[in-house]
């Protein structure tokens, strides 16, 4: 791979009349083939699930990438898979979020990581490397299912440490230092259970709604320094956990499945494509939203 150049969107002199507007044909722009090509981004949660098919879907997008898990030994072969087949640059970091100290600093540790890869196989980076990442991608979570009138309080209280207060503290950090930098994109795995309760989810409902009110806080405050803050909210994603959760149990699967139109739960691919999307320069005026991943739970 050639050295790494910042990403850049479209350019113009000047502005067009209404005039000129409304008389030029309006023309087809193909996708670019590596969309987040030239793009540094941190994946957390990125050893299983949708993480792992994020991880994959930047790869190929182009994106060098530092990937994060509780034990950094399970993202080796995947990195390596990843850089043989995309050519892109991977590091791994271990990176337990319930360590209360972990969030203030890991935006920094995964940049110095990044650059010493770079060092390390003669690249010199440009741009924007001097500043380090500019996407996170704000994945690990957990669930503990359980009805409220068994609320376990640690399960509760972990629930909210790793996903609420972890991610919103490393989106900020991550979201400060891209406005300083000029600009970056933040993507949160939120998930439909933020919009609309969903039983037997109450720590984690109501951990991923403060989630998306803090990306949404994010996108207002560093929006005029370049930095977007976008959600993605997915029903029910056939995982390898999800497959053997919901997919082998149709009994508890069947009510679910009762309130999404498209009678389906989602893929990974289907998460991870919004993903990519997000980064893009393609998702340029998108700002502060909620994308459902859901075949129509959310409206039905």
């Amino acid at each position: 791979m050639t050295s790494i150049e910042p990403g850049s969107g479209p350019s113009s002199v000047g502005s067009p009349s209404p005039a000129d507007t409304a008389a030029a044909p309006v023309a087809s722009v193909p996708a670019p083939a590596r969309p987040l090509a030239g793009r540094r981004a941190l994946i957390t949660g990125a050893s299983r699930g949708i993480g792992a098919d994020i991880a994959r879907a930047y790869a190929a997008a182009g994106a060098d990438l530092v990937l994060t898990a509780r034990d950094a030994a399970t993202l080796e072969e995947p990195a390596r898979r990843l850089t043989a087949e995309h050519g892109v640059r991977i590091a791994v970091l271990a990176a337990d979020l319930a360590d209360p100290d972990v969030p203030d600093r890991l935006w920094d540790e995964a940049s110095a990581l990044l650059a010493e890869t770079a060092g390390a196989d003669g690249r010199v980076d440009g741009g924007a490397g001097a500043a380090g990442l500019d996407v996170l991608v704000n994945n690990a979570g957990l669930s503990h299912p359980e009805m409220v009138d068994q609320l376990d309080t640690a399960h509760f209280d972990e629930t909210l440490r790793v996903n609420l207060r972890a991610p919103a503290l490393l989106a900020a950090r991550a979201g400060a230092a891209m406005a300083e930098a000029g600009g970056g994109a933040i993507v949160t795995i939120a998930s439909a259970a933020a919009l609309r309760p969903l039983a037997e989810h109450y720590a984690y409902s109501t951990a991923k709604a403060g989630l998306v009110m803090a990306t949404r806080t994010l996108a207002l405050e560093l929006g005029s320094r370049g930095v977007r803050a976008n959600s993605i909210c997915p029903t029910v994603v056939l995982t390898d956990m999800g497959q053997t959760v919901w997919g082998e149990q149709p009994t508890k699967a069947a009510p679910m499945l009762a309130r999404i139109p498209q009678d389906r739960f989602a893929q990974p691919r289907e998460v991870s494509d919004v993903a990519v999307w997000l980064a893009s320069d393609a998702a340029s005026m998108v700002n502060g939203a909620e994308i459902p991943v859901d075949g129509g739970y959310l409206v039905s």
